[in-house]
């Protein structure tokens, strides 16, 4: 079944020793290694390493934190129903708090998606470079936690819905000026008024940022309460859309974070978003339900 750690390291050196010992333990017992770490950490495992364990960059895999765990379950369903191991870095120095805060629910819910895997999974934090309260909340999605060569159990581990919820974390309010709009079945007007706003979006990156809102518009209508508003506004290198309902909680914690089946035809909306967006924060509640979507200008 599946153990999940947290790795607390201090420099390279520290990362490659508690890292390799857990990839190699691995190795030596015939299981298949998965390891998402943001370079230069990725070119330590893969001088060690070479070809045998499957690397991946996290910068790139887990820029959105939401498309890690699918393709988690891509690779591990490739591998059948034997024993894996995965190393998972999704928080690294210069994450953004946003971006952390998307990290730790992510890690809450890996507990969730991997409950009945044979996986043994990994999740290093650098202790020199990320924020203290970042290290600490490891404790909040890690049943264990790993320093020194020592495990001990997590007296700080909560129940991982709880912190996917985030009742606690609340998103920081939209940086003005914002464009706002409300959400109609016009979503040809709502298209032209995203259009409007490109200022500084790459021409490559328009199209899914459109199809990001309009998925997002449309989920308001079939499943929220009818009275959406859409804001817009730029945020430190960023393009950031919102729409938020009064709509009624999504009740799937792994909603958009589940490959689509072929076979029907509804149900994508989640996942495209989380497919095409630099980070998506979504917040259901009792009160409704807001998603934020993120592109990079850069």
């Amino acid at each position: 079944m599946l153990r999940h750690e947290a790795l607390m390291y201090r420099d390279g050196e520290d990362f490659l020793a508690g890292v390799g010992a857990f990839l190699e333990a691995g190795l030596e017992a015939g299981e298949p290694a998965m390891a998402a770490v943001p370079a230069p950490r990725l070119e330590l495992l893969r001088d060690r390493f070479g070809e045998a364990v499957r690397l991946a960059d996290m910068a790139e895999l887990g820029r959105n934190p939401s498309r890690i765990i699918p393709a988690v379950r891509d690779w591990l369903d490739g591998q059948g129903p034997r024993p894996t191991r995965f190393v998972g870095e999704p928080i690294w120095p210069g994450r953004s708090p946003c971006e952390a805060a998307e990290g730790l629910r992510h890690e809450a819910l890996l507990n969730v998606a991997f409950a009945g895997d044979l996986v043994s999974i990994l999740c290093p934090y650098d202790m020199a470079g990320l924020e203290p309260q970042v290290v600490g909340d490891a404790g909040l999605t890690h049943p264990q936690l790993v320093c020194d060569g020592h495990t001990a159990d997590s007296a700080r581990f909560t129940d991982p819905e709880t912190v996917y919820a985030a009742a606690d974390r609340e998103l920081p309010p939209p940086v003005e000026p914002v464009s706002r709009l409300p959400v109609t079945r016009d979503l040809a007007t709502l298209r032209e008024f995203v259009a409007e706003r490109f200022d500084g979006l790459d021409e490559s990156r328009r199209f899914d940022l459109l199809l990001a809102v309009n998925e997002a518009a449309v989920n308001t209508l079939v499943h929220g309460d009818g009275h959406g508003v859409l804001s817009i506004w730029h945020d430190a290198g960023e393009l950031v859309c919102e729409i938020s309902d009064g709509g009624v909680s999504i009740a799937d914690p792994l909603a958009g974070r589940r490959r689509p089946d072929p076979l029907r035809s509804h149900g994508r909306g989640l996942w495209m978003i989380n497919q095409v967006c630099d980070l998506v924060e979504l917040r259901a509640g009792p009160t409704g339900t807001t998603v934020r979507l993120h592109m990079s200008l850069s």
